[in-house]
């Protein structure tokens, strides 16, 4: 369940750091009620690019931790099933 989130999460980074301009405009229609009247400035959309960039960073790396958590367990787990042998 975490990894699904961590993957949505880096999908919705990844649209935010390719289009920020849209995604600045789709928050402000639903934050605002007169979002024809708003206009961000212009650092906004490299803010929103940038954020976006970071959400992606993080999520690889949530990602990465949880694929090399699993390959550690499962490793560490290969041998503890064998029962010994009586001689």
């Amino acid at each position: 369940m975490k990894a699904l989130l961590l993957l949505v999460a880096g999908i919705g980074g990844l649209v935010q750091a390719l289009v920020p301009r849209r995604v600045v405009r789709l928050w402000t229609r639903a934050l605002y009620r007169n979002a024809g009247e708003a206009e961000p400035r212009e650092w906004v959309h490299v803010a929103a690019r940038a954020e976006g960039a970071v959400i992606v960073l993080a999520a690889l790396v949530g990602l990465y931790r949880i694929a090399s958590a699993e390959d550690d367990e499962s490793a560490d787990d290969v041998g503890t099933d064998v029962e010994p042998v009586a001689a």
